[in-house]
This record gives C-alpha cells, sequence and structure tokens, in this order.
C-alpha cells in the first residue's frame, strides 16, 4: 500500500513504543510520537524523535497506536478518542482491556488490537542479527495475530490496520485476523497463563538440579536447553516419538505437577477471572 499515512504513537517512549516507533519512523508515513513522562520523553529525543502533545498527534490521523501499559488505557483511551476523525482506527497492543470493554468508544472510530507472535523456536534463522533478535521487530520475521471492529465488507479500513501492522512489527510473515475475544484468549491463557509459566518452570527446574540435587550448572543447561527443543519438536511437529520409558517419565510428570482440572482456564469464566487480575478490577462486566 502505497498511501502515505498519518500515524500517532502515544507513550512513544516506553518498551513498546520505542519498538514500534522506530519502524515506523524508517517509512514514508507522517508519524507523530506523544509521551509524557520524563524518561520517555528522553528516550524518544535521543532516538531523534520530535515529541507532540497527545491532542497535536492525534488531530487528523488515520491511526493512533496506544503504546501504554493496559492499566493506562482507560484513561489514555477517554482523552484521546473524542479528539479524532471520524473513521480513524485506534490500534492497541493486547487484547485484555479491549475485551474487557474499557476503551472509550465512538461510533465513527474503528477498534483494532494486534499482538506479536515473537519469533517461532522453529524459524530458521541463517543471520547472527536473526539468533539475537528472540523478541521480533528487528531482524527475525514473526508471525502477529490481529483482531478489528470495522464494519462487514470494509475492506479498506482493514488493509489500512495490516499495513501498520506489518510495518511496526517489521519483519511480519503473516497476519492473522481473528475476534478480540480468540486474541484474549490467545494472550493471555494460551502463552502467558500456559507457555510462560511453563518457561519459569523449567527455570525453576533448572535451579533445583544445581542448587538442591547439585549438578553442575552447564551440563544442566547443556541438557535442559537442549532437550527443550527436542520436547517442543516431538510434540509440536511430531519429528519424533517419544521413547517408552521418556512417555512413562512423562506420565510421572503429569501426575505430580499437572492438576487434573487445568483444561478450566479455557473457559471463559476463568478467562474474564485472570484478565480482571491483571487489570486489578474486582470483576469484569460486559
Amino acid at each position: 500500500m502505497s498511501e502515505n499515512l498519518s500515524i500517532a504513537v502515544i507513550g512513544a517512549g516506553g518498551k513498546m513504543g520505542m519498538r514500534v516507533s522506530d519502524n515506523l519512523q524508517r517509512t514514508g508515513h507522517t508519524v507523530r510520537y506523544a509521551e509524557n513522562s520524563p524518561a520517555g520523553i528522553e528516550r524518544v529525543t535521543a532516538a531523534g524523535r520530535r515529541v507532540t502533545p497527545s491532542a497535536e498527534a492525534v488531530a487528523g490521523a488515520d491511526v493512533v497506536v496506544l503504546a501504554v501499559p493496559d492499566l493506562a488505557l482507560a484513561a489514555v483511551s477517554a482523552e484521546v478518542v473524542p479528539l479524532l476523525q471520524p473513521g480513524a482506527i485506534l490500534l492497541t497492543l493486547d487484547p485484555a482491556a479491549a475485551y474487557a470493554g474499557l476503551l472509550a468508544r465512538r461510533d465513527d472510530v474503528v477498534q483494532a488490537v494486534a499482538h506479536p507472535c515473537h519469533p517461532s523456536v522453529f524459524l530458521e534463522r541463517t543471520t547472527p542479527e536473526e539468533y539475537a533478535d528472540t523478541f521480533g521487530g528487528i531482524a527475525a520475521p514473526q508471525d502477529v495475530v490481529a483482531a478489528i471492529e470495522a464494519p462487514a465488507g470494509d475492506v479498506g479500513t482493514r488493509t489500512t490496520a495490516e499495513t501498520v501492522i506489518r510495518t511496526m512489527y517489521a519483519p511480519v510473515l503473516d497476519v492473522h485476523w481473528v475476534t478480540v475475544k480468540q486474541l484474549a484468549q490467545l494472550e493471555p491463557t494460551l502463552v502467558e497463563t500456559v507457555a510462560c509459566m511453563v518457561g519459569a518452570l523449567l527455570a525453576e527446574a533448572l535451579q533445583e538440579a544445581v542448587g538442591t540435587m547439585g549438578v553442575p550448572e552447564p551440563a544442566a543447561r547443556a541438557m535442559l536447553l537442549g532437550h527443550t527443543q527436542v520436547a517442543l519438536a516431538n510434540t509440536l511437529r511430531g519429528s519424533n516419538p517419544f521413547s517408552d520409558a521418556c512417555l512413562i517419565a512423562m506420565d510421572y510428570g503429569r501426575e505430580s505437577i499437572v492438576r487434573d482440572d487445568w483444561k478450566k482456564i479455557f473457559r471463559d469464566d476463568e478467562l474474564d477471572r485472570v484478565l480482571a487480575r491483571m487489570l486489578h478490577l474486582d470483576r469484569i462486566v460486559r
């Protein structure tokens, strides 16, 4: 898409604000950067970008990116949504606030959410820069999962959103479109409640092997990292079957560590429960 878009980044000096701004700055789009914290302003200016007041930044913008923490989205959206031009896209980076109904709304403003998948553990990397980019948005390609509440048949608005999404998370392999609820079921339930928790559990197990069992740390780390790769390849790609002995040990691990009712986390009420906790709410009200 060759059209020059007007884009505003609110919270441009934060972690994600800096990441998406770095990529947007390299385009021919007109981008304005808003930030109100002293440290954030210093980071924006150090990157060679000019800080613009929020009201000025969003005026006439085609897409407004809210790169602010989840807990600030309600207040920030309430401030900027009344200032947006009709047909503007309000783009957030996490689905929690959108799913919980915390974002300020207008009938003539389109809400969208886009969350990066981060480079896959199975990504075929070829350069040192790709190997170093574990988060994505720099050198290693990644997918993005997004949701948009555009009117049915409004291809142009979705195309505009995808243009900005592909730019700010570049390099992007594919953008997968889902509903806001489905995106919330992926993030946090699938990837934070499960995958990130398992990652933290692996780190704790490594420390137990080293601190409690007395295994030399390099040996334990090498064994864990290699077998984590094999475990993921075997379970998620079917690359090789596990041995019979390994299957027995896996059953013992499930019996010892995993609760029988763990799949309840995929129920709607449990999704509401974890999002309410993440957003510091008593409960999710819709």
